[in-house]
């Protein structure tokens, strides 16, 4: 019989080309799809809630597969754990409607940014934080942080080389807090994102922080359309997927 399996993934990904299956290089997909073709016989496709980037890691990535099997959830859950690298991990399977769909039934996601801001940063970290040893001041980022909250034109924060029908997007909750550790953490929740949207709002935010750009640079730039002058884009280490409301 087949049905519908909606899982949820934690991943690690340094030394991966993203989510999605591309021509060359290791994807999460690919190998997500490689392990359920082992274990039900043939060829599936998988469809994720977020197409995260190369580097970029995830808390709670959803995605959703159709599959001929008499394997319970629980019995696919460590099925797939068993053909899948360590850097790769299913916490959760369950039996969806027939119609789930992760990308386009997902009503919300949410990423998170974590920056060291220190003088050096704890090597075991080094991977999954962006390290800005200079002085940054959070409170002038996260007064910058607030016009972005509501529906707008996010053209400026668009990666490069990306085409799709509007850049328009809905922006539900946007901020800083700092961990009792003294890592910053940059939330942001939407209905959707643009291709290296987040980490292009992270690069802005810190210049504002350093100040070598005022507290009105988003705004600004909200307003402004596509622009050549968007800070430096921060690295995919610090990124992760952590949340998808459906």
């Amino acid at each position: 019989m087949t049905r519908t399996f909606r899982m949820v993934l934690q991943y690690d990904g340094t030394g991966y080309i993203g989510w999605q299956c591309q021509e060359r290089g290791e994807s999460i997909q690919g190998l997500v799809e490689a392990a359920l073709a082992r274990i039900d016989g043939k060829a599936v496709t998988v469809h994720g809630a977020g197409r995260t980037d190369a580097g970029v890691h995830a808390m709670a990535q959803t995605a959703s597969v159709r599959l001929d099997t008499t394997l319970d959830p629980s019995t696919l859950r460590r099925a797939l754990n068993a053909n899948l690298p360590p850097a790769i991990r299913v916490t959760a399977v369950d039996v969806a409607a027939d119609e789930f769909h992760a990308r386009f039934d997902a009503r919300s996601k949410t990423y998170e940014y974590r920056i060291r801001n220190a003088v050096s940063v704890p090597p075991f970290e080094r991977l999954y934080v962006w390290h800005v040893a200079q002085p940054l001041d959070l409170d002038a980022m996260q007064r910058a942080a607030s016009p972005l909250v509501g529906q707008h034109d996010f053209a400026a924060f668009q990666g490069a080389g990306t085409e799709v029908h509007t850049t328009v997007r809905r922006v539900l909750a946007a901020g800083w807090q700092r961990s009792a550790d003294g890592l910053l953490v940059f939330e942001i929740t939407g209905e959707g994102f643009l291709r290296h949207m987040v980490r292009r709002i992270v690069g802005t935010l810190v210049e504002i922080g350093s100040g070598r750009r005022p507290e009105s640079e988003i705004a600004r730039l909200l307003e402004s359309g596509p622009v050549q002058d968007v800070a430096r884009t921060a690295p995919p280490c610090g990124l992760f997927l952590v949340r998808v409301e459906y």
